[in-house]
């Protein structure tokens, strides 16, 4: 019998010493263990209902805390620094390449604070904007 002679379908297994798929292929594991004993008929896994008030409960507890907003001696010291120095909120915001309505949401406290932001308005406006003496003449860098 050439190559040419044979039969080939696709998507069935051909098992060693058998004739293909189809055959008797002998007992599965499960039906070889209940043979033996090891297995029972009613040895099935149970579902067990899921308790949904456990669960609403660790996700209570789990919550995310909302970030920090800025201090509102930060936005006072902010506003005052920047009156002193004669600047409207917009002029602020373009001396620091940042939008006015982040100057106004700093302002008012409602911002998450970026330390990147708060050096640039230090220096802009003059007056220190983190760590301790929050209102305090920045002095800057000595050059």
């Amino acid at each position: 019998m050439s190559a040419w002679d044979q039969t080939v379908v696709i998507g069935q297994k051909v098992r060693p010493g058998g004739s293909g798929a189809g055959g008797n292929q002998g007992p599965t594991a499960l039906e070889r263990a209940k043979q033996v004993g090891a297995v029972k008929e009613n040895d099935r896994k149970t579902h067990q209902g899921t308790d949904h008030q456990r669960i609403a409960k660790l996700d209570r507890e789990n919550e995310v805390a909302p970030p920090p907003k800025v201090s509102p001696t930060v936005g006072k010291a902010i506003g005052q620094g920047r009156q002193a120095k004669g600047m409207t909120q917009k002029e602020l915001g373009t001396k620091i390449n940042e939008k006015p309505n982040v100057i106004a949401d700093y302002e008012s406290g409602k911002a998450i604070p970026n330390p990147q932001i708060l050096a640039k308005m230090e220096r802009v406006v003059g007056v220190k904007l983190r760590g301790k003496d929050i209102g305090a003449p920045f002095g800057g860098p000595k050059k």
